[in-house]
This record gives C-alpha cells, structure tokens and sequence, in this order.
C-alpha cells in the first residue's frame, strides 16, 4: 500500500460569494451598528484558506464612515449618515488568504432617506410697517424648502385664519403675504403673523416663524369732542382771565394726525363780542373769561369751539358752549314809588276816620338781581308814633294799625326798610310823609254797591269843583290884596307903609269835599303883605288823586312869590 499526500499549494485566490454586495441603511442609523457582513472564500487548505478583509483604496471619506471586522467581515458604521450629503457610499472590499492571494469585492450601501430635516423658510423682502387703508399690500416675499427627499420633502405653508392676510403662491416654492383688505390702525395697529410649514413626512415636522407687522396711520379720522355741547357756569363780577371750564377733544389718529389744536368759531349772533369775553387755549382747551361779567347786562351767551388736528389733510370737528352767568347779590333794592329822589316828598293823606287796616300807600321796589336775590321784603324801620302804622312784608303795603285819635299827631314820618334775600343781604329805604287830615268822613271807597257807590261819586265830583271855585277865588282875592298894598306903598313918599292881615281864620267861603263841613284852620290860604320886602306868602293846594275816581285836595309847602 502506498499512501501519497498531495500537498497543497498557494493556488487559489480567495472569491467573493456574492459580488456586488447591496445594502440601504437608513441615515439615522446609530453609530457602531452593523452595515452588512461579507463572506469570501479560499478552497486551498490550511494558512492558504484562512481569508481575512479590509478595505481597498477606500477614500477618507469611507475610512472615516465605516469599519470592516478582519475576521468576520462585518462592516460597522463608525459617523452619522445624512442622506442630504451622500446617498450611497460604493465601498470596495479586498479577501486576502494566509499565502498573499487577494480577492476583490464591492459593497453598494444606499443611505435611506428618514424625514430628520424640518422645512425651512427663507425670507426674502419684509416690510415691517404699511400704511392703514391700503388694499392688497405686499407684507413679505419668502422661499420655503425641505432637504429631504420624496414625501418627507413636500411641504404645506398657512398662516392663522384671523388675522386680514392672505399666502399666494408665486413661482416654485415662493410665497407672498398681502393684506386681505384695508386695515384700520385704530382697530388694530399691530399684527403677529406666524407662518407655519409642514412637510408631509413621516413624522411630520414642521416650522414656524413671526413677523410682526405694524400699521402705519393716515390722518383719516376727525378730532371728536367729549360733549357735544358743554355748559359752563360763571358768577358775575368774576376776575378777569379767570378759568371757566375747558372742551376736550380726542383723536384716534397717532403723531402728528393726533395732535388737537382749539380756536373760537366766529358767534353766529354778530352783536355778541366774543372776542371781549373768552379765549381759548389752543393747546388744551382751557377757556378764559376776559373781563368781568354782568348778569345784568348778560345772562347768558353761547359760541362755538373748533378742533383741528395737523394732519395733512387737516380734519376738524365742532361744539357748541353755552355759558351761563350766574347772579351775584350786587345791586340793591330801588324804590320805585314813593319817589326817594330829594324833592319834595309827597305826603300820603290818610283821614282820622280811618278804620284799622285802611291801606294808606304802598311801597314798591324793584331789584336788578334774579332768584331769591330779588326776593324784596318789607319792614318798618322808624315810625314817629310807634305802632301807628305797619308794613306787610311781602308786599310793602303801608296800613294803619288801629283806631285814629284826635290826641295822635298830625303829621307822621315813615322810614320803611326794603331788603332782599341775597347773602349777603342788601337793602334800601323809603321815607314816607303821612298827614293825618279831619272833615273825611270816609276817604277810601268801600267795597263798591252798585248804586249807590256810582251816586256818592256823583257827589263827591260836585263837591271838588265847588271846592276848586272857592280855592280860585281867594286866589284872585289875594291877588287883588296884593296889588292893593303896593299902590299904597307907592303913594307914602317919606316913610314905608306896612300892611298885613289880621291873624285868624281868614274869611271865605270854604268848602269841604263831603259839602257839608268847613276846611279846617290848615287848610286856609294865609296872605301875609310886607311893603318893604314886597312878597307875598302863600298856602297853596295842589290836587292828588287817591283812589279810583275820587280826588283828594292836599297841601304842599309854602311858595314864596317875588315882585
């Protein structure tokens, strides 16, 4: 038996088993995970078989990417993939056997794309400020794009349904954002807007960035007025330049659109000097009275305010004001009847007969005030014969407050006090001259009878012109007394005559108004004749009026009558 052994040789190079190698990884594959394993082959025996691998004039790039086990094969990832720099890597793989023969092999890793990018938004024009009123105005102009690739690279781009903006597409991936409609900065002067882009991969991802959008104004709005009208009260005798009140206007605008500026409007009554009565402070609105006022004069007066902003155009609004002067207690009470002017004062006649209450006169006065500044009341101040006379105080109505006597005095003085209810309180006073007179048996009418009041009138009227003649005719008697006297005067050449007239009643015929009785020793006209002083002193009557329809003769003071 003869055993030969054949031995083995180097003669064999190791061959790949399968050749290329195809391997996809997906590119957020981790770090030292596993690519693919290789397998090559050696049919010599021994050291000639054993095949070990490595890579094969691999570039730095694949050197710095994957590893190969020299043993086993197994390529391992040694760097993060990212599909949207390399999307496959060919690898070249050499099997080198124990004698030095080598085998080659490629290895084809596809990188799978997973969606790890989000959607960027690149702007390329903003404007960051548009006026209000403005339609369709361009906001930005902005590209939007995805690294990834298929679904993971296709995007969808919104912005929030509220606000007045809307996306339009324009060229491949170009968007532009325009305003919807006009806006209105008073409403709104600022606006958020975010937009958002969404790629259709899987998880979706998305991006989102704002822009801030301010609306610029336009002077389109008026300056308006707090009131319509304003209502200012002023006390008369106020201090000129005083502060009366102010007007306010706002303006929705901003800058410039916003600032007000107030002027006088020229007074629809074109007496009224409004220029002499308030200003305005063209700044704010403060009015000013210029000079004192007079209710009196000027109760109440109204004019209108102008506001105008400094836009361009200039708008303008206006309102009315109405000032009322308020009455101060300045003016005193005026006594209108009885006159309280320094003549002569006129004697109220009032006949002893009287009964308590007979109205003897009555105190009027007026008050230029208004309100309870001219509420006037009435009281007796000084009486010569208290208790005499009163004084009701709300109509100023003189009145005797008793019986007549013969033991009261004939004449009588009255100092009444008007005052009104001012604060404080100002007053007047009125004299008043009462003669108490006899032989009227009822001077004041009663309450009137029909007849029979008709009939004493009748008779009181023939009774006046009967007491008239007789008054005539001492005065022509007097007259004639008085020529009589000088023509004696002139005839006594040495020495001066003196004449005069016995003291007494003077003789006459004296009437009185009821026909039945006398006039008494006052009433008489009393002639006193001096040749040196050559005057005549008279009493004489004047005739008055007292009551509706019934006359009353009464005194006045002496005349002195000269040559």
């Amino acid at each position: 038996m003869v055993r030969i052994l054949i031995m083995d040789i180097n003669d064999n190079a190791p061959e790949f088993v399968h050749t290329p190698y195809g391997v996809q990884v997906l590119e957020n594959s981790p770090l030292d995970s596993p690519i693919v394993r290789v397998l090559a082959r050696d049919v010599d025996a021994g050291n000639f078989g054993s095949v070990s691998y490595g890579l094969f004039q691999a570039s730095d790039e694949i050197k710095q990417t994957f590893s190969i086990n020299e043993v086993t094969g197994e390529i391992l990832l040694k760097k993060k993939l990212d599909f949207e720099k390399i999307k496959s890597y060919h690898v070249e793989i050499e099997a080198t056997d124990g004698g030095g023969l080598s085998g080659k092999g490629t290895v084809v890793i596809e990188v799978v794309d997973v969606n790890d990018n989000p959607p960027e938004l690149i702007i390329s024009s903003l404007t960051s400020s548009i006026p209000e009123n403005a339609p369709e105005t361009v906001v930005s102009i902005f590209r939007i794009r995805d690294r990834d690739s298929g679904e993971n690279g296709k995007t969808i781009c919104s912005i929030p349904d509220n606000l007045p903006f809307v996306l339009k597409p324009t060229l491949k991936n170009f968007y532009t954002l325009v305003t919807e409609r006009p806006l209105d900065r008073e409403t709104r002067a600022e606006y958020n807007i975010t937009i958002t882009v969404t790629d259709l991969g899987t998880p979706r991802l998305k991006t989102q960035q704002s822009i801030t959008v301010q609306v610029s104004d336009v002077n389109d709005n008026a300056p308006t007025f707090t009131q319509t009208s304003y209502t200012l009260f002023v006390r008369e005798n106020n201090s000129p330049a005083l502060h009366i009140g102010s007007v306010s206007a706002t303006d929705r605008d901003s800058g410039t659109n916003a600032q007000v500026t107030y002027l006088l409007l020229p007074p629809q009554d074109p007496h009224l000097p409004l220029a002499s009565l308030v200003s305005i402070n063209a700044d704010n609105g403060h009015l000013f009275a210029l000079r004192s006022l007079d209710y009196e004069a000027l109760q109440a007066f109204e004019f209108g305010v102008g506001a105008a902003d400094r836009g361009s155009p200039e708008l303008s609004s206006e309102a009315l004001v109405r000032v009322l002067v308020l009455d101060a207690n300045d003016n005193s009470p005026f006594v209108l009847h009885p006159l309280q002017n320094g003549s002569a004062p006129c004697t109220e006649l009032v006949p002893r007969a009287a009964e308590p209450g007979y109205l003897v006169t009555k105190v009027v006065a007026v008050d230029g005030d208004s309100g309870q500044n001219a509420w006037l009341s009435y009281q007796l101040l000084k009486a010569s014969e208290p208790g005499l006379f009163g004084v009701w105080a709300h109509n100023g109505e003189v009145r005797t407050s008793r019986l007549l006597s013969e033991r009261d005095a004939a004449k009588h003085r009255l100092v009444v006090l008007v005052k009104d209810n001012g604060e404080p309180p100002r007053s007047a006073t009125a004299t008043l001259h009462v003669l108490l007179v006899d032989g009227f048996s009822q001077p004041y009418l009663p309450l009137p009878e029909a007849a029979p009041a008709q009939a004493q009138n009748d008779s009181l009227t023939i009774y006046l012109v009967v007491a008239l003649a007789s008054v005539s005719s001492l005065f022509l008697l007097s007259v004639l007394l008085f020529v009589a006297v000088r023509l004696c005067s002139r005839s006594r050449a040495a020495s001066v005559g003196h004449c005069s007239v016995p003291e007494g009643a003077f003789p006459g015929h004296q009437v009185g108004v009821s026909g039945t009785e006398t006039l008494s020793q006052s009433y008489q006209y009393e002639v006193c004749l001096t040749g040196d002083s050559g005057t005549v002193l008279l009493s004489q009557n004047k005739i008055r009026e007292w009551r509706p329809r019934i006359l009353i003769i009464t005194p006045i003071p002496t005349g002195i009558f000269s040559n």
